[in-house]
């Protein structure tokens, strides 16, 4: 028996849906009779995309007015729900907007949250998260027991975003009560980082660098190789804790998940936290001087070897072809 009614809480951003966003919607609909999405902002404007990829209904919350959307949304989803006309269950992205917004609608439902989620599964009308611990090394199953609805918060790349050919989904306003002195802090500047090529949790290809390079400067070799294979350059959590680069390029448990046509790992030696971000790219290359790095394990091809020397000869190798 499937679940009745699923609300998914999507993010868009210029007018697109993002494609974690889609990637829930995609799954909602193997789970759920009804597929609604809660959007902010402009979100009203992907009611296309969103009808696209499986959902019927968009509840817009609309213009902020320069809020963060945590306290309306969660104050228009917990409406809904007191109202009676809410869902079962409230699927949210594992995003800063995605996180607050759970939080916060957990305690004006008094409902706990599921996080870390990274697959679902749906048996007697409930919904089962499963959730990668100890550093991906098992998987652990949980399910809410009480009164709904259940809220679970998802990690990107858990399912793929699969249209379903459906028309565009109906749009319907979505008042938020007030939320008083809750919703006083304003956005007042948005600083987008500059870069080029794909964005890394939606390149085909990422090359990533660690420790193994050696120092900060070392890093241009990752940037150019990935370059060269119309990539994204990334990083393990110990160069960027150590300032080479910045966040944005950490791939891990802490930073983002990626599944990528082809995951590049150079001078990395495979610690858990990196692993659980990467692990499930269709094919791994590991390059590492140490033949009994972790990454070894879960990678289709290894090369044994200095990243100074292979790396280099990769880029010339290109370079050549093209």
């Amino acid at each position: 028996m499937s679940i009745a009614k699923i609300w998914v809480v999507a993010e868009v951003v210029d007018g697109a849906a993002t494609t974690t966003s889609l990637e829930l919607v995609s799954h909602a609909r193997a789970l759920a009779d009804t597929v609604e999405v809660v959007v902010w902002g402009d979100g009203a404007s992907a009611a296309g995309t969103l009808g696209e990829y499986g959902a019927t209904t968009v509840y817009d919350v609309g213009d902020l007015g320069g809020a963060l959307p945590g306290a309306p949304v969660a104050a228009a989803i917990a409406a809904a729900v007191t109202a009676g006309t809410g869902p079962d269950d409230v699927l949210l992205p594992a995003t800063y907007d995605g996180r607050d917004i759970a939080g916060r609608l957990s305690v004006k439902l008094d409902r706990p949250v599921l996080t870390n989620v990274v697959d679902l599964t749906a048996a007697d009308g409930v919904l089962s998260s499963q959730h990668a611990i100890f550093g991906g090394a098992e998987i652990l199953t949980a399910r809410f027991t009480g009164e709904g609805p259940g809220i679970f918060v998802i990690r990107a790349k858990s399912f793929p975003a699969e249209p379903s050919g459906g028309a565009a989904a109906a749009v319907v306003a979505a008042t938020a009560p007030d939320t008083g002195a809750s919703n006083a802090a304003r956005i007042v500047a948005r600083h987008v980082e500059e870069r080029t090529g794909p964005k890394l949790d939606e390149a085909a290809v990422v090359v990533s660098g660690g420790r193994g390079l050696g120092e900060k400067e070392q890093y241009v070799l990752i940037e150019q190789l990935a370059a060269l294979l119309h990539g994204a350059a990334g990083a393990s959590r110990a160069i960027v804790d150590a300032g080479w680069v910045p966040y944005s390029h950490q791939v891990g448990q802490t930073g983002k998940t990626v599944k990528p046509t082809v995951y590049m790992a150079c001078g990395i030696s495979g610690a858990t936290q990196h692993m659980v971000g990467m692990k499930n790219s269709k094919n791994i290359i590991a390059i590492n001087k140490d033949q009994d790095a972790p990454i070894f394990q879960v990678a289709d091809l290894g090369i044994v070897g200095d990243v100074h020397k292979v790396i280099p000869k990769l880029i010339e190798a290109l370079q050549a072809r093209s």
